[in-house]
């Protein structure tokens, strides 16, 4: 099979760089490692909704994740912050009313962000994207390899993978020691946290004047906010684990137990009852999380393309991630822009040298 664009990766850098393409009438084909499409975009199902387990928001100031929520036809809604914080020190004693920062005129999606991810994939033609197809392997006049064999040949490339994800793909000829280290050595947004959600019947805690927002020295989640829909429904709560990925594994049984007894302290007795609960762990992801990404990171990287990732392979290879953009770099705003900038960057050629 020939194709102009092979896109290794179904997130959302992927899918949207694979829409711009389908709207220019450009010829592609999506191969996609997981199941399902989204990359670190999933959500926890309910009886009544569904609950992020990856990106849970959006600000004002980024127009690319808004311009393309309203293209979809999705609602956006401000997170809820009513009500007061909570602290909770080492010793487990809380404290309402502590003023620190909250995620207090965020946005977030109806549905979920997944509903970015599921009107892009509804919008390309089913022959066009391959799910449960891990990529092996790609070659300088690019062909595209699975373990069952050839997958494609394209004129282009885009690895829509976080780079030391791509890293770990088998080059022919090898990529040169700079481009293997630049990929490298640019951590993975959020890929070394984990989220615990817990579902109830109604939203107790705004009963109670709080907010859901608190954060914690003692554990075992670091920060919480509600996380229910528009209307409060789904009923929920979540938050990022403070344990080391590490120390995640050895407990992993006890987690969800001292994470409702957190809540409880935090929200009141209600809290020891969800009607559901979810945990995901990006940290052992291998479609996300490297050995490298283990760790959670200080601070936000300063994102960006190296030059070393510019005019790879005479500009036929190219990268396209969350951590590759200019701007926004491991937010979707960013895996938005970076996908904008591939296009562009293909748009280009095909008009230096049309086919």
């Amino acid at each position: 099979m020939k194709t102009r664009v092979a896109i290794v990766g179904g997130g959302l850098a992927g899918l949207f760089l694979a829409d711009c393409l389908h709207e220019a009438g450009i010829d592609f084909q999506v191969f996609e490692a997981r199941p399902r499409p989204g990359g670190r975009i999933a959500a926890l199902e309910t009886p009544v909704g569904r609950v992020d387990l990856g990106p849970s928001w959006f600000w004002p100031g980024q127009p690319l994740v808004a311009a393309l929520a309203a293209d979809l036809g999705l609602r956006a809604f401000a997170q809820y912050s009513t009500g007061d914080l909570c602290f909770e020190d080492q010793s487990g004693r809380v404290q309402r009313g502590v003023g620190f920062a909250s995620m207090e005129g965020a946005w977030r999606l109806e549905g979920g962000m997944v509903g970015l991810i599921e009107g892009l994939a509804a919008r390309l033609p089913q022959d066009r994207m391959t799910l449960d197809c891990p990529v092996r392997r790609i070659t300088r006049d690019g062909e595209v390899f699975a373990d069952e064999g050839r997958l494609c040949q394209a004129e282009h490339i885009v690895l829509a993978l976080p780079p030391r994800i791509a890293a770990r793909l088998v080059f022919e000829p090898t990529l040169a020691p700079d481009v293997m280290q630049a990929l490298e050595a640019i951590p993975t947004w959020m890929a070394g946290h984990a989220k615990f959600v817990a579902v109830y019947d109604r939203p107790f805690w705004r009963e109670g004047g709080l907010s859901g927002d608190a954060m914690s020295r003692r554990g075992p989640l670091a920060e919480i906010h509600d996380a229910s829909g528009p209307d409060g429904r789904p009923a929920a709560l979540f938050g990022f684990l403070g344990v080391a990925a590490s120390h995640r594994v050895a407990q992993a049984d006890e987690l969800e137990r001292s994470a409702l007894e957190q809540l409880a302290r935090l929200f009141g007795a209600g809290a020891m009852s969800p009607v559901q609960t979810g945990f995901m762990d990006w940290a052992f992801e291998p479609e996300t999380a490297t050995q490298w990404d283990q760790d959670e990171q200080r601070g936000h990287p300063a994102y960006g393309l190296p030059p070393e990732l510019m005019q790879v392979w005479d500009g036929r290879l190219h990268f396209s991630s969350t951590e590759t953009a200019s701007g926004m770099g491991g937010l979707m705003e960013g895996a938005l822009s970076s996908a904008q900038r591939v296009f562009s960057d293909i748009l280009a050629v095909q008009h230096r040298d049309p086919a």
